[in-house]
């Protein structure tokens, strides 16, 4: 049953002589193309700019405080209130600015791979690249009349305007992501990164289905000739995308997945990823996915030519690219999967302490998933010249409508139903710490990954890391067995346990200042 509001804003624009809904490709370039907003690449790829905002915006993100949210949302700083009157004020300038406008996009689609749980979602856009975006990243739906297609949610974006009342509405800023759960609708305002609409209905997602009992995971998932299934979680930078997509599996999807009482699905029917310093020989698969349909964000141009410089990072370490799932080769068309046998938690650990491969205990997956433990290292944001150990719960800790517990309880009632094994993977440092030692190749991640899917990992049994509790291989074949314990790879020995206590010391104050007890 539509909301009151959207049930009211549909009936101001669905008479409008100019709404251009579910385009193909082909009208979708043929709009690009007059509009002369973006330019096409040498290989007919549309690039856009999203303006001052390259990435997304944390802190003018609001969810409506209501009586069914009250007590679901976990409040604070990731999820911000907002009343119903400030929404409803929102709402009237985006209801203005849309009777104005002269072309009007409407997406229908749904968002979960799994029909039993799917949502229904629709998205009002501005412009045609806004739409080209959702048409990749979301499952379109048939061919329906406009009045039959009937969302479980809205969005609407509207990101040429701002709140110039912000202030008087306590706001953070003129920006404003604000989602009304009890009404089905959601609102955007003053940025025109395509994120916001992907996490603003991923967000929604963590909230409906954990609480039916379906997990929802911010990971890759991808499955084995045999039918067996992975997942892997990481934060940016970790490898989560890279390690994901291999010849002799097929890819699930790369970013969020649900686990349900049926197995894993999609939640998307598209990938987004970054394009920082890309090339063919470092990822392939998603060099080879850049091509006509596919949309490039914020990325820069060789001098004179219309040749992506993936190297050139003056508009934003952020450029990214949103493609539809088929640009991959090995994929899983049904983008589902059976329960998974293997669990990979990614970290990048740049103080190089912990192991490149360990297996863990049910408790201690559900330590290391609440902290969602990496770092950031030189280079990946504005004024960090040092590594900062960094965690965010779930490995997504930004787009948790609930509690961090809801999510890592489902975890382990799923993991123990169905005999998961949970490993964590270092991608970081080997043989010291940032500055002193190396980053691991990711030749031997691979191996780490190959050994955990065919199971050849508990070959030569394992050894205990006292420090971290953790098990670790006593050998992979092909990896230089000096680099399973990290100490042993250190010179200083005393430092390592330093550096390692203090890591020790920031994982367990974390969970304390998040009021998690395990």
């Amino acid at each position: 049953i539509m909301s009151s509001f959207t049930t009211r804003f549909f009936s101001k624009i669905k008479y409008k002589r100019n709404i251009l809904r579910n385009l193909t490709y082909e009208k979708i370039k043929n709009t690009e193309i007059k509009s002369n907003f973006g330019k096409f690449t040498n290989n007919d790829t549309y690039a856009i700019l999203t303006g001052k905002f390259t990435g997304r915006s944390p802190n003018d993100k609001y969810i409506v405080y209501d009586n069914n949210t009250r007590n679901n949302v976990w409040w604070g700083s990731v999820n911000h209130p907002i009343s119903n009157k400030k929404f409803n004020n929102l709402y009237e300038q985006v209801e203005k600015h849309y009777e104005n406008l002269e072309d009007i996009y409407i997406f229908d689609g749904y968002c979960g791979a799994e029909e039993s749980s799917r949502k229904k979602i629709r998205f009002y856009t501005e412009n045609c690249w806004q739409y080209h975006f959702v048409k990749n990243m979301f499952i379109e739906s048939p061919p329906l009349p406009l009045e039959d297609f009937k969302p479980d949610f809205t969005l609407i974006n509207a990101c040429s305007i701002v709140d110039k009342n912000y202030k008087d509405d306590n706001l953070n800023s003129e920006n404003f992501i604000a989602l009304n759960i009890t009404e089905s609708i959601g609102l955007i305002g003053g940025t025109a990164y395509t994120g916001e609409m992907k996490k603003g209905i991923f967000s929604l997602m963590h909230y409906w289905l954990p609480l039916k009992g379906i997990l929802t995971m911010h990971c890759s998932a991808n499955k084995g000739l045999n039918g067996d299934t992975a997942l892997f979680f990481g934060l940016s930078g970790t490898g989560k995308t890279t390690l994901s997509a291999d010849p002799e599996r097929l890819l699930i999807g790369d970013d969020e997945h649900g686990w349900s009482d049926d197995g894993i699905f999609n939640l998307e029917g598209g990938c987004y990823a970054k394009t920082i310093k890309l090339t063919e020989e470092s990822e392939p698969d998603i060099f080879r996915a850049i091509r006509p349909n596919a949309l490039l964000e914020n990325i820069s141009f060789k001098e004179g030519t219309n040749e992506p410089d993936y190297d050139d990072i003056s508009i934003t370490q952020n450029g990214r690219v949103s493609y539809p799932i088929d640009h991959i080769d090995n994929i899983e068309p049904t983008m589902c999967g059976t329960h998974p046998k293997s669990i990979v938690f990614l970290t990048c650990d740049a103080l190089g302490v912990l192991p490149i491969v360990s297996k863990l205990t049910k408790k201690q997956a559900m330590f290391h998933f609440l902290s969602g433990y990496t770092s950031k290292v030189a280079g990946t944001e504005i004024g960090v010249k040092e590594p900062i150990a960094t965690f965010s719960s779930g490995y997504g800790e930004a787009f948790l409508t609930l509690h961090p517990i809801k999510y890592a309880e489902l975890l382990k009632e799923k993991m123990e139903k169905h005999d998961a094994n949970v490993y964590l993977v270092n991608t970081g440092w080997i043989r010291g710490k940032y500055g002193v030692g190396r980053r691991v190749n990711l030749s031997t991640s691979r191996k780490c990954i190959s050994a955990i899917l065919d199971g050849s990992i508990d070959k030569y049994g394992y050894t205990n890391n006292n420090l971290f509790d953790l098990d670790i291989p006593n050998k992979i074949d092909g990896i230089d067995q000096n680099l399973m314990n990290p100490i042993d790879s250190w010179e200083d020995k005393e430092d390592y346990i330093k550096v390692a206590t203090d890591l020790k010391e920031k994982f367990e104050q974390n969970l304390k200042n998040k009021n998690i007890v395990l």
